[in-house]
């Protein structure tokens, strides 16, 4: 009876050690190396999404104009079919060199708007990075690191060394307050027009 009793009372302590550990904070890991996302600290961040956000309103802005452009030019090339039965071979051959040479025109004015975008989209995360960099140096001297990997490099590593949702945490918490000056404005650089 009394090896049943302390048979029971240590399945009990078995099966309560996991529910007592799920309550109790995960320990910090003192490691010399640390892990980040950069990835997930631009597409997770308030901070972040508010500069994709504007990214992306003119990205859609670009291909409403080029959906409007494409439509345009369908028409007018409809309307030379049409007039083309009217005109002298010459007079086609003209009209049709010149409207081939504005759709070159066109095509190249907007994959060189195309192109501002992704640079913009690239000088709007060297920003974001260098707002979140003072941060990451804080967790590095916190956690007494002397290393930061990027965490899509590394094939294996522990969890408790990725620092990526603390970075995002306190770069959203800073720019909710205006701590940091370098986050208190979530903008893209400006367009050149």
């Amino acid at each position: 009876m009394r090896f049943s009793g302390a048979l029971i009372f240590s399945a009990l302590l078995a099966t309560a050690g996991p529910c007592l550990a799920q309550d109790a904070p995960a320990p910090v890991l003192r490691s010399p190396v640390l892990t980040v996302d950069q990835e997930q600290l631009f597409n997770d961040s308030a901070y972040g999404k508010a500069m994709l956000a504007a990214l992306e309103d003119e990205r859609e802005a670009l291909t409403m104009e080029n959906r409007r452009i494409e439509a345009d030019l369908i028409a007018e090339e409809q309307d030379l079919t049409e007039e083309r039965p009217q005109m002298t071979p010459e007079g086609f051959r003209e009209k049709a060199a010149a409207f081939d040479a504005r759709v070159v025109e066109i095509r190249q004015a907007q994959d060189s708007k195309l192109r501002a975008l992704n640079e913009r989209r690239d000088e709007a995360q060297k920003q974001f990075y260098a707002a979140a960099l003072p941060i990451v140096a804080e967790l590095v001297r916190e956690r007494g690191a002397v290393l930061v990997l990027e965490s899509q490099s590394v094939i294996l590593s522990a969890q408790q060394i990725d620092i990526t949702q603390e970075v995002i945490a306190r770069l959203d918490q800073r720019l909710m307050s205006g701590d940091e000056d370098s986050t208190s404005a979530p903008e893209t650089p400006s367009q050149e027009q």
